[in-house]
Order: structure tokens, then sequence, then C-alpha cells
């Protein structure tokens, strides 16, 4: 089946060429974003793979059935940047990759942790400079702390089971609880309010739905306890990035380390050091010296990539084949 490919860079093609050795499928790689003014290189293209800042709202699907598509398969568990109810009314099918690597993205939330916590980032810097002191890399030991984990799935399990093993108490919030979470020693569930009240560190782990979108703003801030360390390698707008900012200048927050942005779109994934950035909030957030922006890559690693490949060709042949799609995303009216 021939598949325009977009948002697409060395590492994709790779694995996806890789893989697909064993299916045999025709890709055309587009290092572009899909947007209504890309999306007419579909033309012509049964199915498109896109990734998590591609745009796939109501015009970019008009756009693309007008044109033939009729399967769009994402290189990614997330969907929110799809318009399901347009997809089914054009007709076309929306496939994803539920699960690739949860190791990847829970070890790279553990990094981040470790990082802000013991000032790794400034420690490198300061020794390649000679400098040697160690006044301002004061940490704290993790042992004995109280972790949130906000969403239990996979990752969000995985990350728990792993800051268990630095001795840490858990606390969860879900809305569908997983018996392998309650199954780690000392994890146990709460509501939402008493897990910001009581956790020294927070990590998000949940989906981007219209009821988590900005789950972390001013209010819930509020309740959190004073220097809580905020941590979110799931979805940007999970987090009201100036109502975050306001909460490091208070001292409420007192670390952040995000591989996500709310309005990275335009940002992550390509190399802008030559240019002037126009996101002032973002600016912002990055001056503070105890916040830690990395640019989505808590999915990049080998394991993770050939996994994606691989699912992503099979929901593609499935698909091509007539068979079910194990991974199809359903359009329900009422969420």
């Amino acid at each position: 089946m021939k598949v325009a490919c977009f948002s697409t860079k060395g590492y994709d093609r790779q694995s996806l060429e890789a893989a697909n050795v064993h299916y045999g499928h025709e890709f055309t790689f587009f290092d572009v974003q899909l947007n209504k003014d890309t999306a007419i290189l579909a033309e012509g293209y049964p199915a498109v793979c896109i990734f998590v800042n591609d745009i796939a709202d109501a015009a970019v699907l008009e756009i693309l059935a007008k044109h033939g598509t009729r399967l769009l398969t994402l290189r990614a568990a997330g969907y929110n940047n799809v318009d399901l109810q347009r997809a089914t009314e054009l007709g076309i099918k929306v496939a994803r990759v539920p699960a690739y690597s949860p190791y990847s993205v829970a070890e790279h939330a553990v990094a981040l942790v470790l990082t802000l916590n013991r000032k790794i980032h400034k420690a490198y810097n300061r020794v390649r400079d000679d400098n040697f002191s160690l006044e301002g890399l004061l940490g704290f030991d993790l042992y004995g702390r109280t972790v949130g984990v906000v969403g239990t799935g996979k990752i969000g399990t995985v990350f728990a089971n792993i800051m268990r093993g630095f001795g840490c108490s858990l606390l969860g919030y879900d809305a569908y609880p997983n018996d392998r979470f309650t199954a780690i020693e000392t994890a146990k569930y709460v509501d939402l309010p008493e897990l910001l009240a009581n956790s020294d560190i927070i990590s998000l782990h949940c989906p981007l739905l219209p009821s988590t979108h900005y789950l972390i703003n001013a209010e819930t801030i509020s309740r959190m306890k004073p220097g809580v360390m905020l941590i979110n390698t799931s979805r940007g707008a999970l987090i009201d990035t100036v109502a975050a900012i306001e909460g490091i200048k208070s001292g409420k927050i007192g670390y952040l380390g995000i591989d996500v942005y709310e309005k990275e779109d335009d940002l992550f994934f390509e190399d802008l050091s030559d240019t002037i950035i126009q996101d002032d909030t973002f600016q912002l957030l990055q001056s503070f010296s105890n916040v830690i922006v990395t640019a989505h890559q808590g999915f990049f690693t080998r394991e993770a990539l050939e996994a994606i490949a691989t699912t992503t060709l099979t929901n593609i042949t499935d698909f091509e084949k007539g068979e079910p799609l194990h991974n199809e995303v359903i359009y329900h009216p009422h969420g």
C-alpha cells in the first residue's frame, strides 16, 4: 500500500524501512508537518502516517479524504491531534500505537527527577569550566519521599515501580484503577486533592482529554506542597504553563521537569538554534534555573522506535487486507 509519512526524521525513516522489509509497503517520506497547507502532498495515497505534532483537524481530513486517503495511522499512542468525529464522517479509519516501550518514557521521567534533584546539568557544566564548587548543588534523598503518579497505565505503573526502588511511598490517581499499581508495595489510590497535598514529587502520565486539559492549573497548584517537584512526560496541555510559571515564581513549584510543552508544535523536533524564538512564555520558562525542558524525547529509544514501526506497519497491513484493526481509535459521540 502507498503510504505518505509526515514529520519524518532520519531515525523514523530508518526504523520504518528496516521493519518494512517484512511488509513491502511503498513509503514516501515528507519531513514537513501535516497541516492544511501540506495535506495536498498526500494526494493519491490511501494511507497517511503522522506523528504527535501533525495536525489532523476537520479541514485537513477533508483534504485527505478528497484525494483518496482512507487510513490515518499514528506513530504514537495519543490521538488528541485528530478530529475523530470528522474522520468517522469522512470514512477515514484511524489507528495508533497504543504501547511501544513504557520503559522509555518512564525512565526518562526518572531521569528528569534525578537531574533536577541532584542538579546534574549544572554540575556537568561547572566541571567542564574547572569549577569544582558544590555551592548551589544541594539535593535531597529520594528515600522516604512521597511520589504522586497521575495516570497509572503502563507508563505510570513502570514509573511507580522504579520510584519504589528508591524507597519512595506512592500515591496514585486514575479514573480507571490498575491492579498492577496497587500490587506495588506502599502504593495506594487517593483522590486528586489528597495526592496534590501530600506528594513531594508529582509525575503526569495521563492522556490529553477535555477532562485533563490544564489538569495542572492555578487552583490545583495552590493545593500542592511548597517546593513540590512536578514532572510531565505525557502531553503539554496537561499543564497551564502560565500558571506553572507563577507557581515557580512563588516557590510553590520548586522544580519543574517537562518533556512536552503545550505549544511545542512550532518548536520541538526542529533545529532552531539560528533563529529567534517568538514564544515569550517558553523563553521565560527556560530562564528559570530550577526548570529542565527536553524536546519530547521520552519515547526515543531503539526499542521504542522498533515497536512503533512494527505496530504502524501491522496497522497498515491489517487495513490493506480488510482485517480487523486491533489498534483502531473509535469515535464515541459522548466521550
